[in-house]
């Protein structure tokens, strides 16, 4: 996993200088910054999800910032005011804690089973031959066959090329004679973050790094 340190250029909402209040309408600079996600966290600095500037700007906004880490990494442009003739703006920060403190199911919640998520988790990995392939090319495939008590869990599923899987069919790795080449598991709700956004900045993965459990698997760390 590779960390963003490039610094970003502004967004320009293109609303209009006569306008009373900010209007978006699509830009460049809006579309290629549409990737950026900021990390949120509770009061206490529990992670919890990530963020698009959108939401981030809405707290800024409402006055539900507790504190923020790293140096602003965005900046929101608004509508020029008829009463001041200034414009107004808003600095963003990678890592954004919102007042209140979160759920006890938010703080670690189990990270939904998903095709992609999978595949990221074994690094788009078969996990019988060993080859990487691109995401259409691979499977979520059952350890132990559902039609035989397979749950379709994180700990019963791996990623398999379509050969693979279809070799293996409806029979357990020992019975076809294919050995997995990592044992399946539940990443933790920080493992999964990490995971998920191709665009994580320097400051956000130092973050989360330090918030992993040692014991953690790091296949993309």
């Amino acid at each position: 996993m590779e960390t963003d340190t490039t610094p970003r250029s502004l967004i320009d909402t293109g609303a209009d200088s006569s306008a009373p209040t900010p209007g978006i309408s699509p830009s460049p600079s809006l579309h290629r910054l549409g990737a950026v996600r900021l990390l949120s966290l509770d009061a206490h600095g529990r992670v919890l999800d990530w963020i698009n500037w959108q939401d981030a700007s809405c707290l800024y906004v409402r006055g539900a910032v507790a504190w923020t880490l790293g140096d602003p990494c965005l900046h929101v442009h608004g509508a020029i005011s008829r009463a001041t003739g200034l414009p107004s703006g808003l600095d963003l920060h990678p890592i954004i804690a919102s007042r209140g403190h979160a759920r006890s199911r938010a703080i670690n919640p189990t990270p939904n089973l998903t095709n992609p998520a999978l595949f990221a988790r074994d690094a788009q990995l078969c996990l019988y031959c060993g080859q990487q392939f691109s995401r259409p090319q691979l499977t979520r495939d059952h350890v132990l066959p559902l039609s035989k008590g397979g749950r379709d869990i994180w700990e019963n599923v791996v990623s398999a090329c379509f050969q693979c899987n279809s070799r293996k069919s409806n029979r357990t790795p020992q019975q076809a004679h294919m050995p997995l080449l990592a044992v399946p598991y539940r990443p933790s709700w920080i493992e999964h973050l990490i995971l998920s956004n191709r665009n994580i900045l320097a400051d956000q993965m130092a973050f989360l790094k330090a918030q992993l459990p040692r014991n953690a698997v790091r296949r993309s760390v």
